[in-house]
């Protein structure tokens, strides 16, 4: 018993510790949005890294609490990982030991309350930035996910793809002693290795051609998929309310805009 109540101690903290500081809401604030909702049938909500930080995952640039904040880390830029094994192999072992944690965050009140507008028809899209899928895990539906999904493992090579859970099995195969002490996720759900385990890391492979695997996820430096950017385009112009992290339809745009282009 004690052993659990440690554990979700220990969870809460982590979740806690990733939330940047922020004011809570005041009584007007939740009278705007109120009216806002009230006042709008076709809602666009896009949502980006802060909406998980509840859930235990960080974002990027938050100040104190941000992976820049918190460690020299840098992600993955996507030419290096095509380009180089070693940079695959050292993505892949992190990716590796952060999985289970990462697959296993829960979405938070957020996500429920944006589910619970969808769900009443309030909310007819969601575009998110994140990969972790804690919209889909809350219970929405329509949900477009800019930058790809964690979840997702596809050929570089190939037209072949994996679920990552499954992968995740072939993995433990190859790597079993594989594992970290190492407390931070990130916010692509990989964590902190030492080198010698990257370098002894074994890297998945297509088993049709042998080529590179990569998560369905839009690294830095790489460009949103076309098609998932006229989705987006055709979702804002259908819609007639936009909403989150926003105050008005010039922001949105210049935020999208900023999106729909590269990472």
């Amino acid at each position: 018993m004690y052993r659990r109540i440690s554990h979700n101690v220990k969870e809460l903290s982590r979740q806690i510790v990733y939330v940047p500081k922020h004011k809570p809401p005041n009584n007007e604030d939740i009278n705007i949005l109120k009216d806002f909702i009230t006042q709008h049938k076709k809602i666009l909500i896009l949502t980006g890294a802060g909406i998980s930080t509840e859930s235990g995952i960080p974002d990027y640039r938050s100040e104190e609490v941000g992976l820049y904040a918190r460690s020299n880390h840098k992600p993955v830029q996507y030419q290096e990982f095509v380009k180089y094994p070693k940079v695959r192999q050292r993505y892949w072992a992190r990716n590796f030991v952060g999985w289970p944690r990462f697959s296993s965050v829960q979405p938070n009140a957020t996500h429920f309350a944006i589910r619970d507008l969808e769900k009443c028809g309030k909310v007819t899209s969601i575009v998110t930035q994140n990969v972790d899928r804690l919209h889909q895990k809350a219970g929405s539906n329509n949900v477009i996910e800019l930058h790809g999904s964690g979840y997702i493992v596809k050929c570089l090579n190939c037209p072949y793809e994996v679920n990552r859970d499954d992968l995740q099995v072939e993995l433990l195969q190859k790597n079993p002693d594989l594992t970290s002490d190492f407390f931070m996720i990130r916010p692509d759900g990989d964590v902190e290795l030492s080198k010698e385990q990257e370098e002894r890391f074994k890297s998945p492979l297509c088993p049709d051609c042998e080529g590179p695997l990569k998560p369905d996820i839009v690294f830095f430096g790489d460009n949103v998929p076309k098609t998932r950017v006229n989705l987006v385009k055709s979702q804002v112009t259908s819609s007639d309310g936009l909403k989150v992290g926003i105050q008005n339809w010039l922001q949105f745009k210049k935020k999208v805009q900023f999106s729909l282009s590269c990472r």
